[in-house]
Order: structure tokens, then C-alpha cells, then sequence
């Protein structure tokens, strides 16, 4: 499904498998990234929709890890192995990838066991930029849904567009959510006034009312 020239999805409910949380491409001439992976049920159509939006899979640098939960994770050791990009992941929740921790990655939701997962580079600041091609995305750290959140801020053809899945939640104990940095993470996202925003499982929004009543509509 295409966003703009440059970004497409490439995975989700009803792109691939029903569990998925959505798998978004970024392709700047050459120099590609993925945003998530889905559960990995639906490893080979993630491939073919990749390759349909005209990407080599050689192109793709980084695969940009959201949080730590399985329907965002589960498929990035096949995704890694495919295209041999670089996992990257907030240190808050990294540790649970590697450590193949069944509970906060939500792994038993989906009746599956989450195998240790290595990251590249660990995200540690609030805010850090990753370099793709002469382009930049940046990484912005917004705890609350699980203690290592992130979303990932670029501009398309002249637009802020930001991956922000399950700015939803939900909170949980299981999960290491807290309310109070979720509340805090969702005013952070209403401040960075983007034009497209890619959620994990409702869809795209477009335009800053329609992306803040969103946001809004959860606090």
C-alpha cells in the first residue's frame, strides 16, 4: 500500500497475517529501512510485497524495531537473515529481545516462545538520528506502552511522517506498561505536528487534526 513515493506497507492485518502489526518500507533512492516486522508467520509475503514495490532486498540497511512485543518482532530474525540489515531497538527494550523473555514481549499472547533476539545498536537517547543514505530518520524515545517505545520521524515529499505504532496501547502490568509516561509520550507526539502518521494496527492518518484527534482520543 503506498504512503508516498517513498514509503509503502508492506505487512499487517490484512497485507499479510492476521496477527501482524503493520510492517512499513522506507526507500530513499537506493537505501532502504523497514519499520517493524509482524510475528514472522508470513515471512515470504512480507518478501514478495517487498519486492513489488520495487526494492531489492539488498537495500534494506535497517530493520527499526518500535518496541519489544512478538507482533512487532516476532518476524525480524527471518527479515535479518533475508536482507542481512541491522536491528535496531531502544536498550529499555532490547534486553527482553535478547533475552527471549516470553512475557514482556508478549510472545504467550500469540502462543508463541520468543527466541533471543540480537540487536545491532541500541537507542539510548530521547532523541537519536539514523542515517539512511544522504536522508535522516530520528528515533524518539516515548515509554509507556512498554518501558523501551520508540517512534521513528522522517520527511517524504515535503511531509513529516512518523511511525508510531500502538500509540493505542494497551497498558498492561505483563507488559511493564506506565500510565503516567504514557500520558507524557502522547502529548510528545500531538508536539511534533506530523502531516502522515503510520499506526501499528488502525491504519494511516493524515493531516494534523485528524492525526491529533487520534492521539487525543487516548488520553
Amino acid at each position: 500500500m503506498k504512503i508516498t513515493d517513498e514509503i509503502y506497507q508492506v505487512g499487517g492485518e490484512s497485507l499479510t497475517s492476521p496477527e501482524d502489526a503493520a510492517i512499513y518500507l522506507v526507500n530513499f533512492t537506493g537505501h532502504a529501512a523497514l519499520v517493524d516486522s509482524g510475528c514472522g508467520r508470513s515471512h515470504d509475503r512480507v518478501i514478495k510485497n517487498i519486492r513489488a514495490c520495487g526494492t531489492d532486498l539488498q537495500e534494506i540497511e535497517y530493520l527499526l524495531i518500535t518496541h519489544c512485543h512478538y507482533d512487532h518482532t516476532g518476524g525480524a530474525r527471518d527479515l535479518r537473515q533475508a536482507t542481512q540489515c541491522q536491528i535496531i531497538a531502544h536498550e529499555l527494550d532490547a534486553q527482553y529481545l535478547e533475552e527471549g523473555d516470553d512475557k514482556v514481549t508478549a510472545s504467550k499472547w500469540y502462543g508463541e516462545k520468543m527466541e533471543p533476539l540480537l540487536i545491532d545498536r541500541k537507542l539510548t537517547l530521547p532523541r537519536e538520528e539514523i542515517l539512511l543514505g544522504n536522508r535522516t530518520i530520528e528515533a524518539i524515545h516515548i515509554p509507556g506502552h512498554s518501558p523501551g517505545s520508540v517512534v521513528y520521524l522522517t520527511e517524504s515529499e515535503g511531509l513529516r511522517v512518523l511511525f508510531a505504532q500502538d500509540v493505542h496501547g494497551p497498558l498492561d502490568p505483563s507488559l511493564l506498561s506506565n500510565r503516567e509516561d504514557y500520558l507524557r509520550s502522547l502529548d510528545l507526539l500531538i508536539s511534533l505536528n506530523t502531516d502522515i502518521l503510520c499506526e501499528g494496527h488502525y491504519g494511516i492518518y493524515k493531516g494534523r487534526v485528524e492525526i491529533n484527534d487520534f492521539i487525543r482520543s487516548f488520553m
